[in-house]
């Protein structure tokens, strides 16, 4: 075959210690290719192979390092995307070049500093090393999501990161294109997203995968959705989007898109007057998030939920209850305080 796929790539890579015939691989998503530990796991479960000791990213520039002319790597970033156990980030990559392939010209954009991309120190260690180019033509700025709007992702990530004169600015010039509205009253959401579409344009609600106390509003994450049923039935299956019945995870619609989306925010993603804080439910309490790799998994979706619109959306925080203490309204008011302080639009 002219082009195969990369888990085919290694598998025979795998078996055979040769030089690849391939002297091209292009990694689409990179940022979650799998890091030491997760690699480890799966060569022992899936592929009878106890001993391996590289994470996926050095494995793969590896194969191809055998080559004694050429090969090119192509890796394909999306920051701030990472929401799965074991994804390695774009620092795994850097980290592999560093250890183990001082030989290799790295050519890389450099908004790779970008707080998203959590390159930390590891983006100043492959600086020091020969044969390192930046180049901005590798950063693609515009949006092809949002084509309502080119500064959507822009808008989530200084709200994200907390940077409340930046997202202001940002927010002025979005709304005109691509409205966000904020509301307390989930019911009042599901209105506005029926009276925004148009015609075929889909709609629908979607949460944080540890959105546990969201029952109250009749939306349960461990109730599980088909996305199949959920992205393309239409208006009268009740199984459909449309209906906003089920609800879909940052799992079930990373890569995919929406035309409006209701994004509803529950209190495992809250801010305060230190700023974001972690939380996870369990059995009948919330827990802090002590781990700074969950951390960023939970930021990240949050990020992802706030991105799959292309159209515009409604972004839910419901009051709480005064009577339930795990949905006591403090773990709500600061963060839609948070968002009304940017600007976004009451409904």
């Amino acid at each position: 075959m002219f082009i195969q796929n990369v888990h085919h790539f290694r598998d025979d890579c795998l078996r055979d210690g040769n030089p690849p015939k391939e002297h091209v691989a292009l990694f689409d998503e990179a940022q979650r290719a799998w890091n030491l530990e997760q690699t480890t796991s799966f060569m022992k479960r899936k592929k009878n192979t106890p001993d391996f000791d590289q994470s996926e990213p050095e494995f793969l520039i590896s194969c191809l390092d055998r080559h004694a002319d050429w090969a090119v790597i192509v890796c394909l970033v999306g920051g701030g995307q990472e929401i799965n156990t074991g994804e390695a980030g774009i620092c795994e990559w850097i980290d592999s070049l560093n250890r183990k392939f001082p030989d290799w010209h790295v050519h890389i954009s450099p908004r790779l500093t970008d707080s998203e991309y959590e390159t930390g120190n590891d983006l100043q260690h492959l600086s020091n090393r020969q044969n390192v180019y930046h180049d901005n033509n590798f950063h693609l700025a515009v949006s092809m999501r949002s084509f309502r709007a080119e500064n959507v992702s822009l808008l989530v990530k200084q709200l994200l990161d907390q940077d409340v004169a930046e997202a202001r600015k940002t927010l002025m010039n979005v709304t005109d294109k691509y409205p966000i509205v904020i509301t307390r009253d989930l019911p009042k959401a599901k209105q506005w997203l029926k009276a925004q579409a148009r015609g075929s344009e889909r709609y629908g609600i979607v949460v944080s995968s540890q959105a546990e106390r969201l029952k109250p509003h009749a939306i349960d994450v461990r109730s599980p959705v088909d996305p199949i049923h959920w992205f393309l039935d239409g208006k009268d299956d009740v199984r459909s989007s449309y209906y906003l019945e089920d609800v879909a995870t940052e799992f079930h619609v990373q890569g995919l898109e929406l035309d409006w989306a209701c994004v509803t925010w529950d209190a495992d993603f809250r801010y305060s007057n230190k700023g974001w804080e972690h939380w996870s439910f369990c059995g009948s309490s919330w827990k802090h998030i002590r781990k700074e790799e969950r951390k960023t998994y939970l930021k990240n979706a949050y990020r992802v939920l706030l991105t799959r619109a292309r159209q515009g959306m409604v972004i839910v925080v419901p009051p709480g209850d005064s009577e339930d203490p795990t949905r006591n309204p403090l773990f709500y008011d600061a963060t839609f305080d948070y968002l009304e302080e940017i600007g976004f639009t009451i409904v």
